[in-house]
């Protein structure tokens, strides 16, 4: 598969410390494999772990009435986007002359799948994802299988990375002061989602070696 993703330098993030914290603070992707010339798209949480194979592993499932399986299972390549905070960004914000634009960080990861038909496998699996988004629970929920009728309602699966591409757009190209600013208008608005984003600004901007989100 390819996907060509336009990435100016400032904006590219490389560091593996930080996409890592990135996917695990913002799990939910939206799976895209290539069907002959039209794409197949899935959203869904995908667990990634950094220490499977040479660049991590991600791992998920999906219903089997969903066709998209199918195109995993042919060993078609897969890619995945995860999202981060995305706003508005004003040109009455910066300090000096400026235009309209949109502040976000997105993280795309290509790679192989392969189908997890081990029972055992795949109750292992649905136990690390669980536990892994329960984790931020008070009173976290136990996974069990029960009957086994969960387990023939969905496909599980892993994605082997070859790819990872980070694009946090966050006014790195700007002054510091032009950072500033936006971070403060962005703090100071009552959308979550705006805030978050100020928030990932601030961290940005500390040593790589002390990943944001961790």
């Amino acid at each position: 598969m390819t996907a060509p993703f336009y990435t100016p330098d400032p904006f590219a993030e490389r560091d593996f410390g930080r996409l890592t914290a990135f996917l695990r603070n913002h799990p939910f992707a939206m799976l895209v494999s290539i069907d002959g010339d039209s794409p197949m798209v899935s959203h869904l949480p995908l667990l990634f772990d950094p220490a499977g194979g040479s660049q991590g592993r991600l791992s998920g499932h999906l219903a089997r009435a969903n066709p998209h399986w199918r195109l995993l299972d042919r060993g078609m390549p897969a890619l995945a986007v995860f999202r981060g905070p995305h706003a508005y960004v004003s040109p009455s914000w910066y300090a000096s002359s400026a235009v309209p634009t949109w502040g976000y960080a997105v993280v795309h990861v290509k790679g192989m799948p392969r189908i997890v038909d081990d029972k055992a496998e795949c109750t292992a699996m649905l136990r690390r994802m669980t536990a892994a988004y329960e984790s931020r629970l008070p009173d976290p929920w136990e996974f069990e299988t029960g009957d086994g009728r969960l387990l023939d309602r969905i496909v599980a699966f892993e994605i082997e990375v070859t790819e990872l591409q980070g694009k946090f757009k966050l006014s790195q190209n700007r002054s510091a002061e032009d950072r500033r600013r936006v971070i403060e208008k962005l703090a100071g608005s009552p959308l979550a989602s705006e805030g978050e984003l100020a928030r990932l600004m601030e961290d940005w901007q500390s040593p790589p070696e002390h990943p944001f989100g961790s």
